[in-house]
């Protein structure tokens, strides 16, 4: 039995959702992965003004020496605001940052964070950071704390089930032409409801696969109880969608 840290939080479409939280040893082999790629980069700028020489070459290599501080920086924010909350480490850690409230990371949040890993991380031996992953609820670094960001682990992706000999293969649910999205009665859908659904379909892209089903199923049973008409055999966020359209096109 594998011990998983946990954490609750409310969305703004309210619904409930449950996060495993990232442990003190995958984010450390985050973090070593991802100081590695750093390294490997600063030497590479390094190489350069090797080659380069003279004063092209001076300034490469002061730049590249003097600025690692920076370089740091830019690369956890860079990847964190553009690879949707995954450094190359926490990717291949299956680790992701988020909101507090499970919302994506945006830029602001990720320099917050990225600049108190200056205080808090080889300058002090990351002591600052271990102590603080180590007694928060959350398993927030000091950075996560003034950023209020959090580092979840992504699930697993299911594995295939292979097909019994002789068994059959269940039908895939219908594709977007086939709805008939004419047929579909959703007068019950408030303003309220068609703003909720709409949040969702924009933000779902950030939340981890587990917690963007979990929120994709609790919005769809919710709804699909005030709509009729719609075909059976959709997926949750093919229900979404199709009540986004169909109050889309006759507002």
């Amino acid at each position: 039995m594998q011990y998983e840290e946990r954490t609750r939080i409310a969305t703004p479409e309210g619904v409930e959702l449950e996060l495993v939280l990232a442990g003190l040893a995958s984010r450390f082999i985050a973090e070593v992965l991802d100081s590695l790629l750093i390294l490997l980069l600063v030497g590479l700028l390094v190489a350069v003004a090797a080659l380069a020489g003279g004063t092209a070459g001076l300034v490469i290599g002061t730049v590249a020496l003097g600025g690692l501080l920076l370089i740091v920086v830019a690369y956890n924010v860079a990847f964190e605001v553009l690879a949707a909350g995954r450094t190359p480490g926490k990717r291949a850690n299956g680790l992701r940052v988020v909101m507090e409230r499970g919302e994506p990371v945006g830029l602001h949040a990720s320099a917050v964070r990225n600049l108190v890993r200056l205080l808090e991380g080889p300058a002090t031996f990351y002591v600052p950071a271990i102590v603080s992953i180590l007694v928060t609820r959350r398993n927030q670094r000091l950075g996560d704390l003034a950023a209020a960001t959090l580092v979840v682990r992504e699930p697993a992706p299911p594995r295939r089930r292979r097909r019994r000999r002789g068994g059959t293969t269940p039908p895939p649910a219908p594709a977007g032409p086939h709805l008939r999205l004419g047929e579909w009665d959703v007068s019950a859908i408030t303003q309220d409801d068609l703003a909720t659904v709409r949040t969702f379909l924009a933000r779902r892209d950030g939340f981890t696969p587990d917690a963007r089903r979990g929120l994709a199923r609790e919005l769809a049973e919710r709804m699909g109880a005030k709509i009729a008409g719609h075909p059976p055999g959709l997926s949750a966020e093919q229900l979404l969608e199709g009540i986004a359209a169909v109050k889309s096109a006759r507002s």
